[in-house]
């Protein structure tokens, strides 16, 4: 059975930090090309920004990125997964909390991020794995 280890286990974690404007977070996401950060503040988590709070939080109401600080706007009610759980367990979190980001964490400390895309991205690798065995199996049992 897949764990979510299987998936973050080599991947730097990328974060930004609750001080910054959301101006500077916005362009760190840029950089990495994702829709959601982790918030820290002192190696502890605080908070996530997402597209979303970009939006509703900030967008619509009208507020100076450059100005706005992102501890102001993020989202702080935080759901996390240990990276024991299973990927079904991840997925069951993430909709029972309506969220497609999920902090990842080891001990108690944030090691990593999940995204529903990490989560269909890993079983679509599988299936596609699976797929190649079952042809090889057809193939070689048909000779």
């Amino acid at each position: 059975m897949s764990r979510v280890k299987d998936i973050v286990q080599d991947r730097e974690l990328y974060y930004a930090e609750e001080h910054q404007t959301v101006a500077a977070v916005v362009r760190k996401m840029a950089e990495l090309h994702v829709g959601a950060i982790i918030i820290l503040s002192e190696q502890q988590l605080r908070g996530v920004f997402s597209e979303r709070d970009l939006m509703k939080r900030v967008v619509l109401e009208k507020l100076d990125p450059e100005q706005t600080l992102v501890r102001s706007v993020m989202s702080t009610d935080i759901s996390t997964v240990d990276e024991s759980v299973t990927l079904e367990e991840a997925m069951e979190a993430m909709q029972q909390h309506n969220c497609r980001h999920l902090p990842v964490t080891r001990g108690g400390n944030v090691v990593s991020f999940l995204s529903m895309r990490d989560l269909m991205n890993y079983e679509l690798a599988r299936k596609t794995e699976e797929l190649h065995h079952m042809r090889a199996y057809i193939h070689g049992a048909g000779s």
